[in-house]
């Protein structure tokens, strides 16, 4: 919860838990209560969950203008009250991302891109491919700099995460007031060598902001980091001129055991590696173009790329044909839309895969059937963990959505904070090791720096 949205049900139970008869200054608590609330209203932003305690507010306000006693029936009545209306916003609270541990504050903006080489296979119009990513980058940054929000147009955002969650569609709409620890549209930081660049792509039903946390990380640490959105892949995509894209079903079959799965997907997978491919052909412009923000700032030989699930799937196809990939990292890697050469042949990079114990347990599933094929013709296998108590959004922010997010199924049974601070390590270190050629400090066999750190076989 917020500050104010702590004060609120303070100062409302202080006054209702106050030995009567009450002095003047605790009568006139819950008008002190209402200007808090307002303020609440100005500073933090209002939003639904607390709609039983503004409503309170109001009454006892009014109640404590006219009855200088209220009943203790009433007012044990009235304090219940208090506790289940604050267990909402409690349950439901603002995701709060960490602030990053590097040294460079961290800048954020947006790009559309349009791919007129490539046609869009999933809109069913004759267009052309066209999408939109999200880059964190080490900042400069002035007084005048404004937080970031977490995700662009969240009214439209939330109650698809919520219907993709399974929640009433209203259920997200706080989203809205969650911000970034990064500043939007601030300049790069000033140093003497480029940044090494960093390619993300969402899972399924994902979207680009899915990770801000290890973004913003990454980027505190001196790495460009760039976030690419899929379209009709991701959950929904919105474009800066109003217009919408839904996620398209049709674009990977809802059942699994469907014996074209695999021909779909990979046309799925194939579309998503080339949005990398041509994001990089994009800020490799950038780095050359004088009028760009990030003009000889890029480090175009040092390029990492890593996703999480289908996206993963997307950073291994991307990498087994791109050169300009130096190194890849999987975070419970889909394999399936993986080409069977691929599967077959291994890739020559750097490699290094996390998996949630909620899909490592899965021995038996065609996902790690495929992944056991493809690990042994790895031409330079870092290493394959998996982590105890977790599942498969724990490599996301989505935890962040609420202290019950076990119950929800958005993870595993491993304290949230803890699995962020496992999986940061584990990123950066990897990253610093492939790209800035620094020591490592945890991949080395047997990954025994953490308790719920195992090798997977």
């Amino acid at each position: 919860m917020r500050p104010f949205e702590i004060v609120i049900p303070t100062m409302l139970a202080v006054y209702l838990l106050w030995k009567r008869p009450h002095p003047i200054i605790i009568r006139f608590a819950p008008a002190a209560t209402l200007i808090v609330m307002l303020a609440h209203f100005t500073l933090e932003g209002y939003r639904w969950q607390m709609i039983p305690l503004y409503v309170l507010t109001l009454i006892l306000t009014a109640l404590s203008f006219f009855i200088s006693d209220i009943k203790t029936l009433a007012s044990i009545l009235t304090l219940i009250l208090v506790a289940v209306s604050t267990a909402l916003p409690t349950l439901l609270p603002v995701p709060k991302i960490a602030s990053p541990g590097g040294t460079f504050e961290v800048g954020t903006t947006m790009y559309e891109f349009t791919d007129t080489a490539r046609k869009e296979l999933y809109s069913g119009k004759d267009e052309p491919r066209r999408f939109m990513v999200r880059v964190w980058y080490p900042a400069e940054v002035t007084y005048t700099a404004k937080h970031a929000p977490w995700m662009s147009d969240p009214k439209i955002y939330a109650p698809e995460i919520a219907k993709f969650l399974g929640l009433p569609s209203f259920f997200l709409d706080h989203l809205a007031l969650s911000v970034s620890p990064a500043y939007l549209d601030v300049p790069l930081a000033v140093t003497k060598e480029p940044f090494p660049v960093i390619l993300f792509s969402h899972g399924w039903n994902g979207f680009n902001a899915q990770n801000t946390g290890q973004a913003v990380e990454l980027a505190s640490h001196g790495y460009v980091v760039i976030s690419t959105q899929h379209t009709y892949g991701a959950v929904i995509t919105v474009f800066p001129d109003g217009t919408v894209a839904p996620n398209n079903p049709k674009a990977l079959p809802e059942n699994a055991d469907d014996p074209n799965y695999e021909v779909v997907a990979r046309v799925l997978v194939n579309q998503w590696a080339g949005d990398l491919a041509y994001v990089l052909d994009q800020f490799q412009g950038f780095d050359e173009d004088a009028g760009s923000p990030f003009f000889q700032k890029l480090d175009m030989e040092r390029i990492g790329v890593y996703g999480h699930s289908t996206g993963g799937g997307a950073a291994i196809q991307f990498c087994s044909v791109d050169p300009r990939c130096k190194a890849v990292l999987g975070m419970d890697p889909f394999m399936r839309p993986v080409s069977a050469e691929v599967i077959a042949n291994g890739i020559s990079q750097p490699s290094f895969f996390m998996f949630s114990q909620g899909w490592a347990d899965l021995a038996d599933s065609k996902n790690n059937k495929l992944f056991n094929q493809f690990h042994p013709n790895l031409t330079n296998n870092v290493g394959v963990i998996s982590i105890n108590g977790t599942k498969h959004f724990d490599f996301s922010d989505l935890p962040l959505l609420s202290p019950i997010a076990p119950q929800l199924g958005l993870k595993g049974p491993l304290n949230g904070k803890r699995v962020t601070e496992i999986v940061d390590l584990y990123l950066l270190d990897y990253f610093e090791m492939t790209l800035n050629n620094k020591p490592s400090t945890l991949l080395d066999d047997p990954f025994d720096d953490f308790s719920e750190v195992k090798v997977r076989q």
